[in-house]
C-alpha cells in the first residue's frame, strides 16, 4: 500500500470532481493538503471536512491560477500552514468547446490561461522552496484530448498538450535536484466538464474505449498517488495514461 505519512501536498482545483478524488486520496495515504478553489466556498468547504474526517490537515484558498500572484499565495500559504512542499497536484483547468470557425478569442484564452499557464505559474511559485528541500514530486492532469486531439475542443486540446511539453521540459530542468514532473492523461472522466459534451460523443468515446467504460476518478487519483510515492521515485518526464485504452502512443 502507498504511504504518503508526513507528506504535504498542494492540489489545484482541489474542491470539486478529480481535484476532490485527488485530495481525499491522498489524505487516505498519510498526506496532509492544501488545495485551491476559485468560487465554491460551499463545495471546498465539504472537501475540507472530507479530509480531516481522514484525520488529515486541510486547507482551502481561494486562489486564480491564472494570475501569478496568486499562485504564489496558494505556495506560501501551503508552506505558511503546513511547512513544506512535497507534492504539488496542477489540476485546475476549464473547458469552452466550440469549432474552430465560431470560437470566441476570450474562450482560446481563458482555457490556455487556466490550463496552461495557470499550471506553469504555480510551478514556478512552488519551484524555490522544492530546490531548497532538495526533492518534490510534480504531477500534471492532462488529457487525451491533448495526446489525440478533439473535435471543438481546440483550446482545450491545445492547452492539454501544452501541458505534455511543460511536463517534460521542467522534468529536465528540475531533475538534477531530486524534483520529478509526471503527468496523468485521462481518458473521458464523468465530471462537471464532461458533462457538458454532447451524449454522441461520450457513446462514441465509450465504444472506442477496449476496457468499455469511461475513467473513473479512483482511476486517475490512484495514478497520481503512485506518481506521489518513493515507489515512483525514478519516473520523471513521462505521461501515465490512464484511460482504458482509448488512446495507444
Amino acid at each position: 500500500m502507498i504511504d504518503l505519512s508526513g507528506k504535504t501536498a498542494v492540489i489545484t482545483g482541489g474542491a470539486r470532481g478529480i481535484g476532490r478524488a485527488i485530495a481525499l486520496r491522498l489524505a487516505e495515504q498519510g498526506a496532509d493538503v492544501c488545495f485551491s478553489y476559485k468560487g465554491n466556498a460551499e463545495a471546498a468547504a465539504e472537501t475540507v471536512a472530507a479530509v480531516e474526517a481522514l484525520g488529515r490537515k486541510a486547507i482551502a484558498v481561494q486562489a486564480d491560477v491564472t494570475a501569478p500572484e496568486s499562485a504564489k499565495e496558494l505556495i506560501d500559504t501551503a508552506l505558511a500552514e503546513l511547512g513544506k512542499i512535497d507534492i504539488l497536484v496542477n489540476n485546475a483547468g476549464i473547458t469552452r468547446d466550440d469549432l474552430i470557425m465560431r470560437m470566441k478569442p476570450e474562450d482560446w484564452t481563458d482555457v490556455i490561461e487556466t490550463n496552461l499557464s495557470g499550471t506553469f505559474w504555480t510551478i514556478k511559485a512552488a519551484t524555490r522552496p522544492m530546490m531548497k528541500a532538495r526533492q518534490g514530486r510534480i504531477i500534471n492532469i492532462t488529457s487525451v484530448s491533448g495526446q489525440a486531439g478533439q473535435i471543438g475542443q481546440t483550446n482545450y486540446s491545445s492547452s492539454k498538450a501544452g501541458l505534455i511539453g511543460l511536463t517534460k521540459a521542467t522534468a529536465r530542468e528540475l531533475g538534477s535536484r531530486n524534483i520529478t514532473c509526471n503527468a496523468v492523461a485521462p481518458g473521458f472522466v464523468e465530471t462537471d466538464l464532461t458533462g457538458e459534451l454532447p451524449e454522441q460523443l461520450l457513446e462514441e468515446a465509450r465504444s472506442r474505449t477496449p476496457l468499455g467504460r469511461f475513467t473513473s476518478l479512483e482511476d486517475v487519483s490512484a495514478a497520481v498517488a503512485f506518481l506521489a510515492s518513493d515507489e515512483a521515485a525514478f519516473i520523471t518526464g513521462q505521461v501515465r495514461a490512464v484511460d482504458g485504452g482509448l488512446v495507444m502512443m
